[in-house]
């Protein structure tokens, strides 16, 4: 479904992030563009992959930090609902190492919120195209960066060892809170900064890493 750039066919986009005032802004900048359409929007995880099922758009974009699964992990099944749905990744991220998954995830974009103005209409045109987009700065760095980090079990803090522990023994952001008595938002916080801290960004990924450092 995904268009080939042919005169007169528009893009077709679902847009996905859980702040409304966002996806209020990204939808002017988005349909300022005549050959784009906003199909539907989306405020986390699993609306989005519900979205992109009913909807079945030429992009889907998708911001890293949402409520529910994380968007992330998500990927792999969301380009398996529909392989001509092509996601472009919106986030506040500008660490490499969550560029370097959500590429290997499935995702042909990448832009950084700080630069949507600038970026997004470019990385979505990109992305119906079946192209790759990246931040260039962020595309520098990753460029200039080892593929493998070493592993940094020192770094963490005491609280984030526990989230992590729990992380590991596979419970939900809702229940590490709950469990720890914080916020959803701060156990999100504190498992951003460990994906920082220890380059892996999967719930495997952070989950083998546990393991390696006897914290499962």
């Amino acid at each position: 479904m995904a268009t080939d750039g042919t005169p007169g066919r528009r893009i077709r986009i679902v847009l996905a992030d859980d702040h409304r005032v966002v996806r209020a802004g990204l939808r002017l900048l988005l349909e300022s563009e005549e050959d784009f359409e906003v199909l539907a929007e989306a405020g986390d995880t699993a609306e989005s992959t519900r979205k992109v099922s009913a909807f079945r758009p030429d992009v889907l974009i998708l911001d890293l930090n949402m409520p529910g699964e994380p968007p992330i992990e998500a990927i792999p099944r969301l380009r398996q609902t529909d392989p001509d749905t092509q996601i472009v990744v919106l986030t506040m991220q500008s660490d490499p190492a969550f560029a370097r998954d959500a590429l290997r995830a499935g995702a042909v974009g990448y832009v950084l919120k700080e630069a949507a103005d600038t970026e997004l209409v470019e990385a979505v045109r990109h992305a119906a195209q079946g192209r790759t987009y990246l931040n260039p700065s962020l595309g520098a760095r990753l460029a200039a960066e080892p593929t493998d980090r070493p592993p940094a079990p020192d770094a963490l803090s005491s609280r984030e060892v526990e989230v992590l522990r729990l992380i590991a023994r596979g419970h939900t952001n809702a229940e590490i809170a709950g469990k720890l008595y914080l916020s959803v938002r701060t156990v999100e916080s504190h498992r951003a900064h460990i994906q920082r801290k220890t380059g892996r960004t999967s719930r495997a990924a952070l989950v083998a890493y546990a393991q390696e450092h006897g914290l499962g």
